[in-house]
């Protein structure tokens, strides 16, 4: 029996987290992890802030994206906002649509349309 109680004793130090995926995004993972070096480790408002500004297209995916691990955090977790902040934040590849473009000469040109799966892990201090 005592070894149960350490057991539950050291998941109650763990802190919470509370994680947000948006998959299948159509834009590539190289360019989602432009904007997700710069907020890694960061304050969830300082977080917003800094992507609010950040003239990439990654910007809007990620700032949703941010704003939905918020709220799983604060609903599903009961988590306060005011201490949270972005512990984990990366940026996987996701299958390539594949599609042909016609080129000279009768020959064809393949275009790679790529795909992102992203995912944001809010970490109370």
């Amino acid at each position: 029996m005592a070894e149960k109680e350490t057991i539950e004793a050291i998941e109650e130090v763990k802190p919470m987290e509370a994680k947000a995926i948006l998959k299948y995004s159509r834009i590539s993972a190289r360019k989602v992890k432009i904007v997700a070096d710069l907020i890694r480790g960061k304050h969830v408002d300082e977080a917003l802030t800094i992507i609010k500004f950040t003239p990439k297209a990654a910007s809007e995916l990620l700032e949703k994206l941010l704003k939905s691990a918020i709220a799983n955090a604060e609903n599903n977790h009961g988590l306060n906002r005011g201490n949270l902040i972005v512990s984990e934040i990366y940026a996987n590849q996701g299958p390539t649509l594949k599609r042909i473009r016609p080129a000279a000469k009768g020959s064809a040109v393949r275009i790679r349309k790529r795909t992102a799966h992203i995912t944001i892990v809010v970490k109370e201090i």
